[in-house]
């Protein structure tokens, strides 16, 4: 499209930055429920007025459209019903296609050298997955903590130990869904640090986890390799967790955003680092690393309840507004990654974070933090601390509690629609009509008549 540039080139300029800008941020890709397209577009129906079209402002209006690379599908003007600036005001029709990921930029752009710019998609939502190779697309980082950029990582100034991190984070971004998990052949120095880390958090295990974890705990040592000596590889693992869950490993590079790691467990998947620590800090990372996930994460993913629970986090993230994914998160935080439990009239702890965290499960067991009740209303918009311990606990009164808490909690978030976990499929259902739903429920009733079948052959 070839436009007039004259008075324009600050307006381009300042479009193309927010552009970039908008690209830098894996949350913002938005796109209605109908154009949730593996090829990242999607389709949309403007409308807007022009004033004083006579001058630039239709080349202005133009250009942005140019800047985003927008496939314009049908353009129409009319004369302005209600002329604002003079008699030549147009009101414009505009029927197009552009990236996801550019969408809330380009609207806003439009509204710089518009009026009553607006959007007919009524049931905008953020991209999701659909099924589990879509996972292959979520892997957008957070570089806060990595060691290339984080001048208070450990391992900023040992140039080996960043080119070693870059191995794994190959390793990471070339993977799909279906390969092998990568095999690592880990160092003389990775396994020392491993040890360490190993020894005193194994330690503390019998007086300060939850029976859940110690019963997988046990079962990982005896099957997959856990112990001192071995960094135990994420394809045995896994092989592990999806015969006793359902759930499985994905290698990831570093810290996901939450959109993205949140999907991820809709679909049963937990993406895992590979790499360990710096060895100058056995008891500290600022990053996950694989201490954290082997250690922290992957005990409890093996029992059922808290593998429902991770999941239906990941259910309810999925097309959810910022606003609910920020609470999502924090909900996770306070209970996946730092959650504490009663059994047997003792407070025990089933987060990843404090189980792969020697000085932070003692701290939690002492008397100086405060102890709330887990609520998942509270809990969701309670700050948190993720450079030091945490000054504030949620105690849920059993893992069944927290799920059924959990339960009520997501079913309030509003979203225009209903999604169903396809098991056999490892998909996602988007459950928009009624013919959908219709054998949905002949499905339900199939395994119905097949559990009256078992009680009667029980009596």
């Amino acid at each position: 499209m070839k436009t007039d540039l004259v008075g324009i080139s600050g307006q381009k300029e300042e479009a193309s930055k927010e552009k970039d800008m908008c690209g830098k941020e894996s949350l913002n890709r938005q796109g209605s429920l109908d154009s949730n397209r593996e090829d990242g577009r999607t389709t949309l129906f403007l409308t807007l007025t022009l004033g004083n079209v006579r001058n630039i402002e239709l080349s202005k209006a133009a250009k942005v459209f140019e800047i985003f690379e927008t496939q314009i599908h049908h353009f129409e003007t009319r004369r302005a019903k209600k002329p604002r600036n003079s008699a030549d005001d147009l009101d414009v029709f505009i029927e197009c296609e552009a990236r996801s990921a550019d969408v809330s930029i380009l609207i806003t752009s439009l509204k710089r050298v518009a009026e009553d710019v607006k959007t007919s998609r009524e049931d905008k939502v953020p991209w999701f997955p659909r099924k589990i190779q879509d996972l292959d697309k979520c892997h957008h980082l957070i570089t806060n903590y990595d060691p290339t950029l984080d001048h208070g990582h450990p391992g900023y100034a040992d140039l080996d130990y960043k080119k070693r991190r870059a191995f794994f984070a190959d390793l990471a971004f070339n993977y799909r869904a279906g390969d092998p998990l990568p095999r690592i052949e880990y160092t003389a120095q990775e396994t020392s640090t491993w040890r360490e880390v190993y020894r005193k958090l194994s330690s503390l295990y019998a007086t300060h986890a939850c029976t859940q974890y110690l019963d997988a705990f046990h079962q990982l040592e005896k099957y997959c390799g856990y112990g001192e000596e071995n960094i135990p590889q994420l394809q045995d693992v896994s092989r592990f967790l999806k015969e006793r869950t359902g759930f499985q490993l994905r290698p990831a590079a570093g810290l996901l955003s939450a959109r993205d790691f949140l999907a991820s467990l809709a679909f049963r998947v937990f993406q895992s680092t590979q790499y360990i620590r710096h060895f100058s800090s056995p008891m500290h990372s600022p990053e996950p690393d694989c201490c954290h996930e082997l250690l922290g994460h992957v005990p409890m993913l093996a029992d059922k309840e808290f593998a429902q629970f991770s999941q239906d986090i990941g259910l309810a993230s999925l097309g959810s507004s910022e606003a609910e994914i920020e609470k999502l998160a924090t909900l996770y935080w306070f209970t996946v990654e730092f959650g504490l439990c009663k059994q047997n009239g003792s407070i025990k702890a089933y987060g990843a974070g404090l189980l792969s965290s020697y000085g932070e499960l003692m701290y939690a067991s002492s008397n100086k933090p405060e102890y709330k009740p887990f609520d998942p209303e509270v809990t969701a918009v309670h700050p948190y601390q993720d450079q030091a311990f945490q000054p504030v606990y949620f105690i849920a009164e059993s893992l069944e509690d927290a799920k059924a808490k959990l339960q009520n909690y997501v079913m309030k978030i509003k979203k225009p629609f209903s999604l169903l976990y396809d098991p056999f499929t490892s998909s996602i259902e988007v459950m928009n009509t009624p013919q959908k739903i219709k054998r949905t429920l002949c499905q339900m009733k199939e395994e119905l008549k097949s559990l009256c079948l078992a009680l009667e052959n029980l009596s």
